[in-house]
This record gives C-alpha cells, structure tokens and sequence, in this order.
C-alpha cells in the first residue's frame, strides 16, 4: 500500500471506492449542468417555463392560424362574444381580438426582452465601471447616477414616444425605456462589485498591466453572472409593465398598431358591454408576468447554493459520504 500521506485527493477517493465505497464511479458536472439540475428540481420554476413557451408559440404562430388579421374590421360583427367564427370575440370596431391579442403579445414581449438585454448590458458595464474606477472617478461616477435618477424620466418618455408615429413608436419605446432604466440597476451591480475589486485576481490582473476594459469585461462582469441573469429576468417584466402604463394612458403604442398595453387602453370603455375585450388582454398579461416571476424564483434558487433547489441526501448516500469520509482519515492517519 503506498504512503497515504502523500496521497491526492482523487487517489484517496479511488482508496474509498475500493475499501467499502459505494462501489459506483462519481459523476463530476460543470457549473452549468448543476444549474440546470436544479432549476428542473422546482415545480413551479418548470411551470413557469412551459407557460412562458406556450405564450411564445401563441405569439409567434397565433396570427399564421387565425383567419383575420388585427388590422381588418368585420363591421358585420361588432362586440360579439367568444364563438366559433372569432375565438376571443371581437371589439366595438369589428376586430378580431385573437388576432390583436398574439400580436399585441408578441409586441409587448419584443419590447420587454428588448428592454431587457440593453439594461442589463449597459448597468452591468457602467457598473462594474464605478466600482474598478477608484478616487475622484468613482466619486463623479456615483454623482452623475445620482443626477440620472432624479430626471423625470417618465415624462421625458412620454414626449417621445407621444411625437413618433403608430408604426415606428414601439422603436422609440425600447430606446426611452433602456436610456433611464439601467440607472438603478447599474448602482446595485456597482455596489457588489465593490467586493470583488478587492480579489486577488482582479489585483493581479491589474498588476500584470492588463487594461481595465479587459478586467472588467473578463473578472469583473462574469463573477456577477447570477446576478444579472436574475435581473434581466425581472427587467423583462419591468419593461412589459413599462409598456403596459405607457400605452393604457394613450402615451405608448399607437393604431394601427397594438400591443397588451393598447387593448387594456381600449378596452376599459367597454367593461360593462363587453367584458372580453379587457378581461381576456388582461389575462394574458397577468398569466406572463406571473410565469417570469416563477422563472425568476427559480433562477435565483437554481444559483444560490443554500436554497432549497440544492436538493437533500437521502440516508444512502449519507452513509456512503460517511464511509468515504472515514476511510480517507483512516489513510490520512
């Protein structure tokens, strides 16, 4: 038997397998794959996510099987019910309402992944950014954040959203909406930065004369993966809910063009004639934004690796832990 002392660790564990282990090799996974595992464990996460597929679909090949389109009238049937001939009824203009919720749906989603993405990019950068800048950099990064945030961002929107026109202003949208809502974001990321600019790493790097472009982007943005994957989850829902204000107050998306938002607008008028046409916008809107949210749940358990999402050990494989466990000290010793 070889010295013990001078073992590694794998050998040591070949050692436990072969004195009374579990007789089975151990599967080593990557970071990503245990991710994964974890995110499948929880219900309401898997939940979330097909239902987030099945509105996807809808959006995407709802206006391909439906026989009307959003922006053609049936006068010869004006707020009608749900029936055979159109499945969500129609509004007191004669449209279909299938056809304008897939589109209005896919409209609302581009928006809010749209949003999404650009937030999540420009907070991570400008960030990361303040927290590696040190001295007066830092001081005049956090006083022009400061000076963001107290810009009425919603009425500097509104205007220009409001001058841009019904085919092009879910464009001028997705542009006012990232250019004022990375600022909060971008003073969180920055304040858990400020930990990780003090490792070894991030000192090493800088040491070794690589540029602060390259720190950031390789050591500084990665190390904060989970956290922004969690954020850009929550910030599709923001810019949904962002549209869904703008648009119901007649200030977002405009005719011909529709969006949740617009049909919730246009709806309200008519809740007592017809309640279908803002109950079934508001549905949809409502089942979206609680699948993102169980999605966001899930991630942020799936990451932490003392939620629950980590799973438990049964009494096998404790017993099994507890004979490696013992037959490495005994080598050890």
């Amino acid at each position: 038997m070889a010295d013990s002392t001078q073992m590694t660790n794998a050998e040591l564990e070949l050692l436990a397998d072969a004195q009374g282990g579990s007789g089975v090799e151990v599967k080593r996974i990557g970071y990503f794959q245990l991710i994964v595992r974890r995110f499948v464990r929880q219900r309401s996460a898997m939940i979330g996510l097909a239902i987030l597929v099945v509105l996807i679909l809808m959006a995407v090949f709802g206006p391909l099987i439906c026989r009307f389109d959003y922006t053609d009238p049936d006068f010869s049937a004006l707020n009608v019910p749900p029936n055979a001939t159109h499945w969500f009824g129609t509004d007191g203009g004669g449209f279909d309402l299938f056809a304008c919720v897939t589109h209005g749906l896919g409209r609302s989603l581009v928006i809010g992944i749209s949003y999404a993405l650009i937030t999540t990019v420009l907070s991570a950068i400008i960030g990361t950014a303040i927290a590696y800048a040190r001295g007066v950099p830092e001081k005049i990064g956090m006083w022009f954040l400061d000076m963001l945030l107290v810009i009425p961002s919603f009425l500097l929107v509104a205007m220009i959203v409001r001058a841009s026109s019904g085919t092009t202003g879910w464009l001028i949208l997705i542009v006012g909406l990232s250019a004022f809502g990375w600022i909060g974001y971008a003073r969180t990321l920055r304040t858990v930065a400020l930990s990780l600019r003090e490792r070894d790493y991030v000192r090493a790097a800088k040491y070794m004369g690589v540029s602060p472009i390259t720190t950031i982007i390789r050591h500084l943005i990665p190390n904060l993966g989970s956290i922004l994957i969690i954020d850009m989850v929550l910030c599709v829902i923001g810019g949904i809910n962002s549209e869904t204000a703008y648009s119901f107050l007649g200030l977002g998306i405009k005719a011909p063009d529709t969006s949740l938002g617009y049909l919730l607008s246009q709806g309200s008028s008519a809740m007592l004639s017809a309640p279908w046409v803002i109950l079934i916008p508001s549905v949809v809107l409502i089942v979206l934004c609680v699948s993102m949210q169980m999605i966001g749940d899930g991630l942020r358990d799936a990451l932490d690796p003392y939620s629950r999402a980590t799973g438990s050990v049964s009494d096998d494989d404790t017993k099994s832990v507890e004979t490696v466990v013992d037959v490495q000290a005994t080598a050890k010793a």
